[in-house]
């Protein structure tokens, strides 16, 4: 019942608004929250959470991103993203699925 409701409903209308990943490309600066993001030197939502990941080997964090289009996989992986910390931007990587292990490999061992 659930999967079905969940798939006709994406099919229907794609969501505006999604949680997204964000890894920063330099490993030096520092992500904490409230940090604004930019796709295509366009503000669209900000960091929520954030920390350093070791195993991604720089600053990783989850921000909710709007957008006046369906964000789906295209939108985030087609994207220009930048992070903006201490006003400097800084180039990231988004993704609406885990950077780390995205299959769940690595917990099935």
């Amino acid at each position: 019942i659930g999967q079905e409701a969940v798939l006709a409903r994406k099919e229907a209308a794609l969501p505006t608004r999604r949680l997204t990943q964000i890894l920063l490309s330099d490993p030096e600066p520092m992500m904490f929250h409230g940090e604004i993001v930019y796709r295509e030197g366009r503000a669209v939502g900000y960091i929520r959470a954030a920390s350093y990941g070791f195993t991604l080997g720089g600053a990783v964090g989850l921000a909710m991103v709007e957008a006046d289009q369906p964000i789906t996989k295209a939108f985030v992986t087609d994207g220009n993203w930048q992070v903006d910390i201490a006003g400097r931007r800084h180039d990231a990587v988004a993704s609406l699925t885990p950077l780390y292990d995205p299959k769940g490999d690595r917990i099935h061992v």
